[in-house]
């Protein structure tokens, strides 16, 4: 269990406990923290692996991290911030959604927590609405923000050079990608498969969250009979979008197509700009012969290449089917959009983007400089393709400096720069907030002065 599963796996787990102990034992503005919060979050901490430092001082460090929290809040009410039903519904619908992917049903999700759903989403409402609002004081508190060149190397010159951690190889790597059509013939397979589907529900001999689970090629929302839960405007594809907030509750569109295939999808309800939808896709397949004239095609590009009659950003220009043939096949690192990408990364990456499976494998064999032969390859719109791979510089594990590692320095002396803004907010905040803390925590070495003030 990881992430929000654990958090309420602990707080289910320590209910019974809950009951015995629980105490108010902070009080910022008209916002209490128990005991209880406190507890939870230490037995988290526990069964997050967590060990550092004794129990008592762990329970500190929490408790002051709640102050904060609710200090934020505090904040929001001074500050008449809000956040609409829509919103809050939308995130637990999500948060639902994730949890019981993660058990494995909501039967399973059901009883792990000893609660029934109604309870689970009770508890979570609130927790969402505050999570919500203190988002909204953290990126006010950070607003205007930023670390200039000139800072970024004061910060790295004010480093210990002996606490600077060493950087694992990484790669830049380049691509070019043969996407093979897909016929006509192929493309009315799928859509004629997905109207019988749906006129097999429209006539009542299954529902359409079983025939999401039988036969959707979406893994994310397949195991939960389709449903997306709340989603707004902007996260869906435009035909997509155009198609779910044009339905009526419990109506079943057309076969629609996307960039990811071809779907049906079911409106479940409507709030706002809100939707929940069911939906069912089916993708057309790459015939093999395409595939493999893809790959003889990249075959050929690869020999070019490899006998010095094309560079490796004239044969991307002149073979390649992906968007990044306009700046020479260059693969972008997702996570902050440099072309650096380590080994473990690119692994890493694979749950959550289809074209970097299989890329690490692929790359960890080649030299810099050096071209792979074709291989198969999943497109970010999960069609099969076919690509070579290059290797344009390798980077050694290294020191972290300025020349090699300026982004992830530049991150960190933000991240320094952000942490500072805080703390001085919270300085100025505390000074003025209503705020008592139960005597049982009175030696805690806490980083702010949290004594009683009214």
């Amino acid at each position: 269990m990881t992430g929000a599963l654990l958090t309420l796996a602990a707080s289910a787990q320590e209910t019974d406990h809950a009951q015995v102990i629980d105490k108010v034992v902070a009080v910022v503005g008209k916002n209490i923290i128990l005991q209880s919060d406190v507890e939870s979050q230490y037995v988290q901490y526990r069964m997050q692996g967590g060990a550092e430092g004794s129990a008592s001082s762990i329970r500190c460090e929490i408790l002051e991290d709640l102050l904060f929290q609710k200090l934020m809040l505090n904040q929001a009410e001074m500050d008449s911030l809000t956040v609409s039903d829509d919103e809050v519904d939308a995130e637990l619908s999500r948060r639902i959604s994730d949890l019981i992917g993660r058990a494995g049903s909501q039967e399973k999700l059901e009883s792990l927590f000893n609660k029934t759903m109604s309870e689970i989403k009770d508890e979570l409402r609130r927790m969402v609405k505050d999570k919500t609002l203190q988002d909204q004081v953290r990126a006010d508190i950070l607003k205007g923000v930023v670390v200039t060149p000139a800072e970024v190397k004061s910060f790295y010159q004010n480093l210990p050079q002996d606490s600077l951690p060493m950087i694992g190889a990484e790669y830049e790597i380049a691509q070019i990608v043969k996407r093979p059509p897909i016929s006509i013939d192929e493309k009315l397979r799928v859509k004629d498969r997905l109207y019988q589907i749906r006129k097999r529900i429209l006539e009542g001999e299954s529902s359409f969250s079983t025939m999401a689970i039988l036969y959707s090629e979406d893994p994310g929302s397949a195991k939960n009979g389709g449903e997306l839960g709340f989603t707004g405007r902007g996260e869906f594809a435009p035909e997509f979008e155009n198609t779910a907030f044009n339905l009526k509750d419990g109506e079943i569109s057309e076969v629609i197509e996307t960039q990811f295939g071809f779907h049906i999808i079911q409106l479940i309800e409507r709030r706002g700009d809100y939707v929940n939808c069911r939906h069912i896709l089916m993708s057309a397949k790459v015939p093999v012969e395409a595939l493999e004239e893809a790959q003889h095609e990249l075959d050929s590009a690869a020999a070019l290449i490899r006998e010095g009659e094309l560079t490796f950003e004239e044969a991307c220009k002149q073979f390649s089917d992906d968007d990044s043939k306009t700046n020479g096949g260059n693969v972008v690192n997702p996570a902050y959009g440099g072309n650096r990408i380590a080994l473990q990364d690119m692994q890493d990456f694979e749950n959550y983007f289809p074209e970097f499976k299989n890329l690490a494998f692929v790359i960890s064999r080649l030299k810099e400089g050096e071209v792979s032969d074709p291989v198969p390859m999943t497109t970010s719109e999960n069609k099969d393709a076919f690509r070579l791979v290059m290797v344009k510089k390798k980077v050694e594990p290294h020191k972290a400096n300025l020349t090699d590692d300026y982004w992830r320095i530049q991150t960190w002396a933000l991240n320094d720069k952000n942490q500072q803004a805080i703390r001085q907010w919270i300085k100025n905040k505390a000074k003025k907030a209503f705020i008592r803390v139960d005597e049982d925590f009175a030696g805690c070495g806490f980083q702010f002065d949290w004594s009683i003030k009214e």
